[in-house]
């Protein structure tokens, strides 16, 4: 999962998304995005981009996984991540490479369709139904250690707060990160791609 070192060399991106497959290479070629599958090579007009979309989307393996996602005018969609699986066990980072290169592919959608919407987050009616469902869970959980407590199962009522803890560290920053917010034509957020330059 690499960019290319050659500063004069195109902005591109490497990825294997799974741990079973081949890598995917995405390269800027002018107003145009080939990736490259191995098996074939497709060329994306980003004129066709209507929407970009970051999101914060942590797996079993990590929470520091980030995507972003392109919708075309034809309904299709192309997306890809800051992580990439080395073997079954092994996830490579490389965030500064990562960030680099979608900030390279955001200007240039930017500028082959300024009517391109840029968003942040998950749609709204799946980030309120994540919100609601993390917020009820969080409840019950309260509820059934101060039950516990009550009846004097004090062992349960532990059990029960150090579940919400962890229920909470792992919504939490699903919630927060991935509000439904609208940005500027050409935006990209630090928070959900990471990998660049501290302020």
């Amino acid at each position: 999962m690499q960019a290319e070192d050659d500063d004069d060399a195109p902005p591109s991106w490497r990825q294997r998304p799974k741990p079973i497959g081949f890598e995917i290479a995405y390269r800027l070629d002018g107003d145009t995005l080939e990736i490259d599958s191995t098996r074939k090579v497709d060329r994306v007009r980003l004129a066709a981009v209507e929407q970009v979309r970051f999101l914060y989307a942590p797996s079993n393996v990590t929470a520091k996984s980030f995507r972003t996602q392109l919708r075309l005018s034809d309904g299709k969609s192309i997306t890809f991540g800051n992580l990439s699986w080395r073997s079954l066990t092994d996830i490579e980072r490389d965030d500064p490479r990562y960030h680099a290169f979608v900030t390279a592919l955001s200007a240039t959608i930017s500028r082959a369709n300024p009517r391109a919407r840029f968003v942040a987050g998950k749609p709204f009616p799946l980030w309120l139904a994540l919100a609601i469902v993390g917020g009820l869970s969080l409840v019950m959980l309260a509820f059934f250690s101060l039950s516990a407590f009550r009846s004097g199962a004090s062992t349960a009522g532990w059990l029960g707060i150090a579940l919400g803890a962890v229920s909470f560290w792992q919504v939490w920053p699903m919630v927060r990160l991935n509000r439904p917010r609208e940005l500027a034509n050409g935006e990209v957020p630090g928070e959900l791609v990471p990998g660049g330059k501290p302020n």
